[in-house]
């Protein structure tokens, strides 16, 4: 009690003067149509403000969890949609098998684990064989070539980085069909090496670069990226270098790709090797 008496004695005038101005504010605002609207609108301006920093914040946080969200969507539509492409282009089958015509299942991971400074680099999703991901399967990240699957636990599945000295991709270039094999040259993460294209091709800045499927891996038509130089390699091929389309620094949701039908096509061809 004597705490408070002695600050009452100590701000009294302070006290009377806030006192007063909030009387006199009170009356400005409620006898007079002008300065009333001015005091509602401020107000409201300050509450809009406040509101919508708050909903920007909450946004924010939700992120994660609609990023997920659209992953899980965009994978069931890419099943949905393979599964009615493969019905339309089929001139043979008259029963409605839709697991036989579908080729690829896709399924969509989080990247828990990534590297990009190394000769060798690999990246951690977090999917494994409990969800049916399984070595050999192809990753993507956007429609864009990122790796392959190399080994799975319960849980977890490591895949082999495009950017990897080891990593070799079967890719073409758009325009004019011709393929030749894509590897990285341990450099820069963000340009590849294509080599093995006869220099009777033409080849121009901007090309776009994309998968065969000849490997049974990535599906054809899967983008690698753009022709960023080319130069004359030899006597018979060029060296063109690729402008990834993947950025390996900013790789965090991709969709792991499963061909149903590899294991088919690799025994095939092995008795032909």
């Amino acid at each position: 009690m004597r705490n408070l008496l002695n600050f009452l004695a100590r701000y009294n005038n302070l006290i009377i003067f806030l006192f007063l101005e909030g009387i006199a504010f009170y009356l400005l605002s409620t006898r007079n149509n002008y300065h009333n609207s001015r005091l509602v609108n401020g107000v409201r301006g300050m509450t809009s403000g406040i509101e919508k920093r708050i909903n920007n914040t909450k946004s924010y946080l939700s992120l994660h969890e609609i990023n997920e969200k659209l992953a899980a969507e965009n994978i069931a539509l890419k099943n949905s949609i393979a599964k009615l492409v493969r019905r339309e282009s089929s001139l043979f089958f008259s029963v409605d098998d839709s697991v036989h015509r579908q080729q690829y299942l896709h399924s969509s991971a989080e990247v828990i684990e990534n590297s990009i400074n190394r000769q060798k680099n690999f990246f951690t999703i977090n999917k494994g064989e409990s969800q049916d991901i399984k070595v050999g399967m192809a990753v993507i990240s956007a429609n864009c070539v990122a790796g392959v699957i190399v080994g799975c636990s319960k849980n977890y599945s490591v895949a082999m980085s495009l950017l990897n000295l080891d990593f070799k991709l079967s890719a073409r270039i758009k325009s004019n069909g011709y393929f030749g094999s894509l590897n990285w040259d341990g450099r820069d993460y963000r340009y590849a090496i294509l080599s093995e294209i006869p220099q009777h091709v033409l080849v121009n800045v901007g090309d776009t670069i994309e998968t065969t499927g000849y490997s049974a891996i990535f599906p054809e038509g899967e983008l690698v990226g753009t022709v960023s130089d080319y130069e004359k390699f030899g006597g018979d091929f060029y060296k063109i270098t690729i402008l990834l389309s993947t950025d390996f620094k900013k790789l965090h949701f991709v969709d792991v790709i499963g061909n149903m039908k590899k294991t088919e096509q690799q025994q095939l061809e092995k008795l032909f090797q």
